[in-house]
């Protein structure tokens, strides 16, 4: 008998004060759960209990030994429901923080949920640098330096700007050839939802800098309206490649300057580490890291 079984055993005695009535909790005849506490008594070198033939009562040995034993099997219990929610159907509610770039999140979030209908997503997109730990939530999804030693994190990609406009926009006007073209064209500019500033259009070309503040022919904090208005022709826009993917590829629009590479943006998802990863938050992990970037992962 291991040693699993036989303290599974003692323990049951222990309560019950009874061989035969251990022996019915367990399924098992009296007599096998005396050859059971006899072979651990042997293996242990002690006797665990005082037997009469009215009671059954602990030794000293054996009380100490029964505090032993239900820590150990208490361990064991929560091993086992842990591993086996490792591989129960992901449920339950997921809070999600998520930045202000819905077009590049639509997609994959749709999919998710189609994916794993059990889970409840509760989704806060905001650009604010939220507390991860204190403020409940599950997972996050951010961009630029991480410094929050609670957390651990997984990369999810990599997106670049680049300047782009219609082409109906250039049939009317010149393409720029230089950074310093700008200055002679309709600029529609990012303010950036949690500072309130312009975004800087950062060009470079090997050591070469050519950052710029151009001059606003329009200003939105949101991407998705710049993007509708360089589609429309109304200027020239410096957008983050994921949100002008499709576009391009439909010839809806096009790029400029592409010599001159746009800053970059590293995306990251990160979940509380004191946590036990609960299976709904390791799916989520494992499917953005899987689709929010696919094959062909801008660079």
């Amino acid at each position: 008998m291991d040693s699993h079984g036989g303290m599974t055993i003692f323990v049951q005695v222990a309560d019950l004060r009874s061989f035969a009535a251990a022996g019915r909790q367990l399924g098992i005849s009296a007599s096998a759960v005396s050859k059971g506490i006899a072979r651990l008594e042997q293996k242990l070198g002690v006797r665990l209990f005082q037997r009469s033939t009215r009671s059954v009562s602990l030794t000293v040995e054996g009380t100490l030994f029964l505090d032993r034993c239900r820590r150990i099997l208490s361990e064991i219990a929560a091993a086992e429901n842990e591993l086996a929610s490792t591989t129960a159907a992901p449920q339950g509610r997921l809070r999600v923080s998520l930045p202000l770039v819905s077009g590049l999140m639509w997609p994959v979030l749709s999919a998710f949920a189609s994916h794993y209908p059990h889970i409840e997503l509760d989704l806060d997109f905001s650009d604010r640098l939220v507390d991860v730990v204190d403020e409940g939530f599950d997972a996050v999804v951010r961009t630029g330096e991480l410094s929050d030693s609670r957390l651990m994190s997984k990369r999810l990609g990599t997106s670049r700007f680049v300047c782009v406009g219609a082409p109906g926009y250039f049939e009317r006007h010149n393409m720029p050839e230089r950074p310093e073209d700008l200055g002679q064209h309709a600029c529609l500019l990012h303010r950036i939802p949690n500072t309130g500033l312009l975004e800087k259009w950062r060009l470079r070309r090997g050591e070469e800098n050519a950052d710029r503040h151009p001059a606003a022919g329009m200003t939105s904090n949101h991407l998705e309206t710049l993007r509708h208005m360089a589609i429309q022709g109304h200027g020239i826009a410096y957008l983050p490649d994921f949100a002008v993917k499709q576009a391009l590829e439909r010839g809806e629009l096009l790029t400029v300057l592409d010599e001159w590479t746009g800053s970059s943006s590293t995306f990251w998802i990160l979940w509380p580490s004191n946590r036990q990863l609960l299976p709904r938050v390791r799916v989520f992990v494992d499917f953005m890291a899987a689709h929010l970037f696919p094959s062909g992962e801008p660079k």
